[in-house]
Formats: structure tokens, sequence, C-alpha cells
């Protein structure tokens, strides 16, 4: 019976977990990219789910402005 309770348990929560918002984390890992890049601070890992469409658009879109945020700061 514990079993059973654990593995409802575990499929819930695996569940909740299925709808990701490949927008939001393909602008998060494009802005860290730009940003780590441009100021040469180190390598990023990141999803890379290129096959996505909304993450590859939104990835060019996080790149573009995390790059742009690093110039900026080196202005200061």
């Amino acid at each position: 019976m514990k079993i059973i309770l654990f593995l409802c348990i575990v499929t819930l929560t695996l569940a909740g977990c299925s709808k990701r918002d490949w927008a939001d984390t393909g602008y998060n890992d494009g802005y860290a990219v730009g940003y780590n890049t441009e100021c040469k601070i180190r390598a990023t890992l990141i999803e890379g789910k290129w096959d996505n469409k909304q993450y590859a658009d939104a990835y060019r879109s996080g790149y573009a402005d995390g790059a742009a945020d690093c110039r900026q700061r080196g202005d200061d």
C-alpha cells in the first residue's frame, strides 16, 4: 500500500513538470550565455532545446539582451 501511495505522489509531481514555459527557459539561457560570453566570465550550461521554436527564438532575444547588458556594465 505504501508503494502505491509513493508511486501516486511521484506521478503527480512529475506531471506538473511537463508544463514548462520554453520561451522563459530559452530567454534565460540566452541571456546568461550572452552576458557570460560578452563579459568573458565562464561557460554556461543551458537546456539547448533547439528543436523548439519558442525556445530558440527566445534564446536569440535573451542572448542579445545579455550581451548588451554586459557592454553597458563595462561603460560605468
